[in-house]
């Protein structure tokens, strides 16, 4: 039985050699697609978010960024709609002075829409 031994440079050369021939006969025919250019998109103008501590702002801040998720497409209308729900519940025992049960409320609508 006779071996034969191709050296790495001539396996390298040959490699070298069919790619080109199989790149080169990758040729276009014909006129080149056209791309239909992209209109910018305008950011949506946000309201600045209210300030201050304590249950109000907190739950302001939050109304406001559900607003401009749904707005922007980030979060659909009807999760947007269960929040501001929660968020509602949470202002209502803001304003009667319940501020732990406002607080609760407002982390526990946070955590079940994954919102920091």
């Amino acid at each position: 039985m006779i071996r034969t031994v191709v050296s790495p440079q001539r396996a390298s050369l040959s490699l070298v050699v069919c790619l080109a021939l199989t790149l080169g006969a990758c040729t276009l025919s014909g006129p080149s697609p056209k791309v239909a250019a992209v209109a910018p998109v305008a950011a949506p103008v946000l309201a600045p978010l209210p300030d201050g501590s304590g249950c109000g702002p907190s739950i302001a801040r939050t109304q406001a960024v559900v607003d401009s998720d749904v707005a922007t497409g980030n979060l659909n209308q009807p999760v947007g709609a269960r929040f501001s729900s929660d968020l509602a519940r949470a202002a209502e025992a803001c304003r009667a002075g319940r501020d732990r049960e406002a607080i609760g409320l407002l982390a526990a609508a946070k955590s079940r829409y994954g919102y920091p």
